[in-house]
């Protein structure tokens, strides 16, 4: 008995020719990103073009094909063409078009300075439709990946012996070119290795001279630092107050042996993770609680969070007011300071900085423990008393299903998680990072957002504990 099957006719010429609309359903992520670049103002890059030549491809039609890429984890441009040729979803953003590789990678180069605005410009249509709301921040950040190996990190130290040693092999070499002159045939090249040994040391003078440079900026901060410890001591002084613990000590400047740099991409730092180290950055994002838009996106070389919540708090209020204020800002105990509390309270943002690490398993503790309000309480001693409460803890509680998917979607689901082989330093970094939230600000509110299994309500019910 032979099968009913639907005909598979590849050779049967269309009558009528297809029509790209016909290509998608409806509700496509690829429409939704073309229709948001179609709403955004691009004449600053369209007007850097000098109209000469062979006709360009549109930039509007190459930043949707760039954002849907990063929505989808298509990073390469050589991936990012074979794309536009194998994928219906690229070839609809491209107009069926097929731009090559050169041309997508240098448009990237291009507008990179470009792309915070397009990430800010993506926000304001957000706003415009209805579906963006800034109020509640979160903000947390995690480490990424640069496009260079720990193992090309140089130590001050142990540039210095190498350097030593590579003088050394010079001398020897020199010595051993004496004798090998009234050799016929000398075993070893001796000016290519010579001039091959002096290329790595100018190349180590080159990386010292960088560490010692850093090391100056360094320095320039401690001794501010300490001119702003001694002036408010005088300042207590001249009030007739007693100044608290001993006299501030400058301490002994020099170029710490430990100090490195990294031969590939020198604006990366050595990063500590839970369990290793990478050479990489650390990179930073601010979730709204009630939309799940990403509103703040930055890159820093620093490995503690705790110095990052007064640039988020400043960019914050960069935001146009069009968008709308931050009122509360929560994060983990990785931000939490005195001076980033009052910082916040100073800029009128309510603070919800985690005092310490959360306990697994201890949520019936801080259900039961009463608040401890002071009578004068510090900045710091008010947040911890809001977090206390009921409506604290609600509210801190929402930063595990804002902030924290953005970066595993990123990291895992869109590898995300190290910067192209392209992006050296931290100002292409930060352009990139900038693109890759705007793709999330696009399409985690309506189809990434993180749902619990079913089983895991039932689970939850089963013990008493609230979802």
């Amino acid at each position: 008995m032979s099968g009913h099957f639907v005909s598979s006719d590849r050779d049967t010429p269309m009558l009528m020719s297809p029509s790209l609309q016909d290509w998608l359903p409806a509700n496509h992520l690829a429409r939704l990103i073309v229709e948001t670049v179609e709403r955004l103002d691009l004449r600053a890059i369209e007007d850097s073009y000098a109209g000469r030549g062979e006709r360009a491809y549109r930039p509007k039609m190459l930043v949707a094909l760039l954002l849907y890429g990063y929505a989808t984890g298509v990073f390469s441009s050589r991936k990012l063409e074979r794309s536009c040729s194998d994928s219906i979803a690229f070839r609809f953003i491209s107009a069926n078009t097929s731009p090559d590789h050169d041309t997508i990678a240098d448009f990237r180069r291009r507008i990179l300075p470009d792309l915070p605005g397009i990430f800010l410009q993506v926000l304001l249509v957000a706003k415009e439709l209805g579906v963006l709301t800034v109020g509640q921040i979160s903000l947390d950040g995690s480490k990424i990946k640069a496009s260079a190996s720990k193992h090309r990190a140089l130590s001050y130290r142990y540039a210095g012996k190498l350097r030593a040693r590579l003088r050394r092999e010079i001398a020897r070499l020199m010595k051993l070119a004496e004798v090998a002159e009234s050799e016929r045939d000398p075993q070893v090249d001796i000016p290519q290795e010579i001039t091959r040994r002096e290329m790595l040391i100018s190349k180590i003078d080159e990386a010292r001279a960088k560490i010692e440079e850093r090391e100056a900026l360094r320095h320039a901060e401690v001794r501010a630092k300490h001119a702003e410890r001694l002036a408010q001591r005088k300042e207590q002084q001249r009030q007739g107050k007693k100044p608290k613990g001993p006299r501030p000590r400058l301490p002994k400047l020099r170029v710490e042996p430990t100090a490195q740099v990294n031969l590939t991409d020198e604006e990366s730092r050595i990063m500590p993770t839970a369990d290793s180290f990478m050479q990489g950055y650390n990179a930073q994002a601010g979730v709204s609680n009630g939309s799940q838009f990403v509103v703040y996106a930055d890159v820093t070389q620093d490995t503690n969070d705790k110095q990052q919540l007064v640039p988020a708090v400043i960019g914050l209020q960069a935001l146009p007011e069009t968008l709308g204020t931050c009122r509360d800002l929560i994060a983990d105990a990785g931000y939490c300071s005195e001076a980033n509390a009052q910082a916040c309270e100073a800029a009128g943002v309510t603070p919800y900085l985690s005092m310490n690490r959360q306990k697994h398993h201890g949520w019936l503790d801080a259900q039961l423990r009463k608040p401890d309000f002071q009578p004068c309480p510090s900045p710091a001693e008010r947040m911890a008393f809001r977090l206390q409460t009921s409506d604290g803890r609600e509210l801190y509680a929402k930063r595990k299903s804002t902030v924290e998917p953005f970066f595993g979607i990123a990291k895992s689901a869109r590898g995300s998680g190290r910067f192209s082989c392209a992006v050296w330093g931290r100002s292409a970094g930060s352009g990139i990072w900038c693109a890759r939230p705007t793709t999330s600000s696009t399409c985690m509110p309506s189809s990434r957002r993180v749902q619990k299994p079913e089983h895991q309500h039932k689970k939850w019910a089963a013990r008493g504990r609230p979802d």
